[in-house]
């Protein structure tokens, strides 16, 4: 069977949730997690979310 709404909460999103992580620095990544840098909100991607998680 087909997974119809897989992926239907980024649709919505600007660019379908696709930019450029700050972090990494790669272009055309999902930025999808919110974070604090310097009290900024802002969003980045899963392998930084993960690697900022096991640092702390």
């Amino acid at each position: 069977m087909s997974k119809a709404h897989r992926g239907t909460g980024i649709r919505q999103e600007y660019n379908s949730g696709k930019g450029t992580c700050p972090i990494c620095k790669r272009t055309q990544i999902k930025v999808l997690y919110d974070t604090t840098i310097d009290e900024k909100k802002v969003k980045i991607c899963k392998t930084c979310n993960a690697h900022l998680k096991n640092t702390k």
